[in-house]
């Protein structure tokens, strides 16, 4: 590897080049693309090499194949032809790659120093990686620095719900590690409920939803966890009644160098993402990533999710996002610019202030709020990548609805979902549901 030590005198001399990864087909890789590129990165991204957004970008100057089975040499064989001098993950299973990718390169000696800085120079302290993809660990942490979260318990068995029931109140949420976008949440309101979210959870990459990811989502990546026997960590959380909020964070050395903190406004379900946000200045939680950035000595982008408590106004952190989100590529203007803040941190060169996209606080997410139909879209900005029509037309027809099998599943879970919902109706007006 030629890349060099970018915390002394040799920095990038010409565009920095920039290594996007992502296993997922969600929006924000090909949007953060555009934002590197419109600063002055070269960007190139290795990903699934069929219907993925960053294919459908004319700035991406080149594509390499993500192998669901063999990640990490599709990677490091990314990582030898572009030679960048910082890799970006998109999703939370490229964050986790990467960090066993750089546990290879560490056990190779010399021959894997070169790699090994390259990827600690771009995510941060290598001891920090085992926390910022562990639920309870982190939330730990953020704990100990003074950062509200919510009372939580690890759950390793159903007994061990019995005993936080003890003490805990309902509802309750259920977490699963290497989860994403909501899929490995659930909401309890009672014993029953619990332990039927637990072993769900904990079931998360058997067979029978591999083999449903694979036929119907065509995501190939749910077989490494399912062939190596993969059983994710579980959390219970304290529910938090009040608003979701988050803010995403730009970092060098455990040093955040900008960010942007929003509530959300509207969102797909309770535990979905959002899709149109109210850009906020929350000192509580651009301190917390403050905190956990310089605890972590992470560089690069992180997100960290909130609950604002209705009656007291305080946020509760209740996870960290490893990872580039959507906030991240917007530029709203000074201390919110975090592509510039990067590029500045690459080059070496002075930040220079750009006038923001908008100076309406409301942030409609393409296509997350023309799906959802929201009454507020018109009185939002809307953030529709302009410059690129392929993307655009992209995005509107997401991958996976481009499936017969899809859409068919969806239709029958639809139906189970209306069934169960008028039989939990009935036993309730018959007082047969307890919460």
């Amino acid at each position: 590897m030629e890349n060099k030590d970018l915390n002394s005198k040799n920095r990038a001399t010409t565009a920095p080049r920039v290594l996007l990864t992502d296993t997922n087909r969600w929006p924000l890789g090909a949007r953060l693309a555009m934002g590197l590129a419109d600063v002055g990165c070269e960007v190139s991204a290795v990903c699934p090499t069929h219907g993925h957004p960053l294919q459908k970008t004319s700035i991406v100057r080149r594509t390499f194949a993500y192998s669901g089975l063999r990640p990490l040499r599709s990677l490091q064989a990314a990582i030898e032809r572009t030679k960048p001098h910082m890799i970006i993950p998109c999703d939370d299973r490229s964050a986790q790659h990467l960090h066993e990718l750089h546990g290879r390169a560490r056990s190779l000696g010399a021959g894997g120093s070169d790699l090994a800085a390259l990827l600690e120079r771009s995510l941060g302290r290598p001891e920090g990686y085992p926390v910022v993809s562990a639920r309870y660990d982190l939330l730990e942490i953020a704990s100990e620095l003074g950062i509200r979260v919510p009372e939580m318990k690890l759950i390793d068995s159903v007994d061990d719900l019995k005993a936080w029931h003890e003490t805990a109140i309902f509802p309750w949420v259920l977490k699963a590690d290497g989860t994403f976008g909501g899929g490995g949440v659930r909401i309890a309101h009672s014993m029953k409920q619990a332990a039927q979210a637990f072993q769900e959870l904990t079931e998360m990459f058997g067979a029978g939803r591999v083999i449903k990811r694979l036929c119907v989502n065509r995501d190939p990546f749910w077989l490494r966890p399912w062939w190596n026997l993969h059983r994710p960590t579980v959390i219970a959380q304290g529910y938090i009644q009040g608003r979701p909020a988050n803010c995403a964070v730009v970092c060098w050395e455990g040093k955040v160098l900008a960010g942007i903190g929003v509530e959300v406004v509207s969102a797909d379900g309770l535990t979905g993402p959002a899709s149109i946000v109210r850009v906020v200045n929350n000192p509580e939680m651009m301190l917390a990533g403050e905190r956990i950035a310089n605890r972590l000595g992470v560089s690069g982008f992180f997100g960290l999710d909130f609950m604002i408590e209705d009656k007291s106004g305080a946020a509760y952190l209740i996870e960290m996002n490893p990872r580039c989100t959507p906030l991240c590529h917007l530029q709203l203007g000074k201390g919110r610019d975090m592509a510039g803040a990067l590029w500045a941190q690459l080059t070496g060169q002075p930040l220079q202030e750009r006038p923001p996209v908008t100076e309406n606080d409301m942030i409609a997410y393409y296509p997350q709020a023309w799906n959802s139909k929201s009454e507020l879209l018109q009185s939002s900005f809307q953030d529709l990548p302009q410059q690129e029509p392929a993307l655009i037309l992209e995005l509107l027809r997401p991958w996976p609805d481009r499936s017969l099998l899809f859409r068919l599943s969806n239709r029958l879970q639809h139906i189970a979902n209306l069934a169960a919902g008028l039989l939990t109706n009935k036993l309730s007006n018959e007082g047969g549901v307890q919460t």
